[in-house]
């Protein structure tokens, strides 16, 4: 994929991350977002794509630790967030 092509992408997935439907979410996926999608790989945008697709309820269920995600779920990005430290923007 072109750097352009993965620019856009990037771009979708960060609108994406902002406009979960929770607040909570918001901040945490977009936070992430920000701080991360630039650094990711091609194949850890596909599985950050994933991750999008989960309902918000198991995505903070499984960031908190409280359930175990599904065989299907890569757990490298997964554990990236659970690390992120979140920190509010400024502005």
């Amino acid at each position: 994929m072109s750097e352009a092509a993965l620019d856009v992408r990037r771009k979708k997935l960060r609108w994406r991350s902002w406009h979960r439907g929770t607040r909570e979410m918001d901040l945490l996926l977009g936070s992430f977002a920000d701080a991360h999608l630039a650094d990711l790989s091609e194949e850890q945008l596909d599985r950050f794509e994933k991750l999008l697709e989960a309902a918000d309820p198991d995505l903070y269920c499984w960031l908190l630790g409280r359930d175990m995600p599904p065989p299907g779920i890569d757990r490298d990005i997964l554990n990236m967030m659970r690390n992120f430290k979140f920190a509010p923007r400024s502005g």
